[in-house]
């Protein structure tokens, strides 16, 4: 189903906000890696925001999205106090773990092998005038 256009400029403020947040309280450098908000997609009802977080050169990422849902309530009150003013009520906050990056990876390594195995075992080359 497609976004509304109200749940992206929703998502688009609690974004920019929780981007300012989590730099402000040193979350986006948490384990000797970088945590990074990657998207925030809201339901139809605004009554719910899940916040896919990207991490670069952690080892541990459950580890480190439970350090942040630990945090959540006070992530939560700094966000309420910024959109005060342009939200009737505030979202409930849901972390997710972002794995697009993984999954492209996976993906590139299995191209490059179809490529590697396909180039290994290619069929004999057909003379195209023969069939004239």
């Amino acid at each position: 189903m497609l976004e509304g256009k109200r749940q992206k400029q929703v998502a688009a403020v609690l974004e920019k906000d929780l981007n300012e947040i989590f730099q402000r309280l040193g979350l986006s450098m948490m384990n000797g890696g970088m945590v990074s908000i990657a998207s925030v997609k809201v339901t139809p009802d605004l009554f719910e925001a899940r916040i896919y977080l990207s991490f670069f050169q952690i080892q541990d990422a459950v580890a480190t999205l439970k350090q942040i849902q630990e945090r959540a309530w006070e992530i939560k009150k700094e966000l309420t106090a910024r959109v005060r003013h342009q939200l009737r009520s505030m979202p409930q906050l849901h972390f997710y773990i972002d794995d697009t990056l993984e999954y492209v990876d996976k993906m590139e390594k299995l191209f490059k092998e179809i490529k590697q195995t396909d180039g290994n075992t290619q069929p004999p080359a057909t003379d195209s005038s023969a069939k004239e």
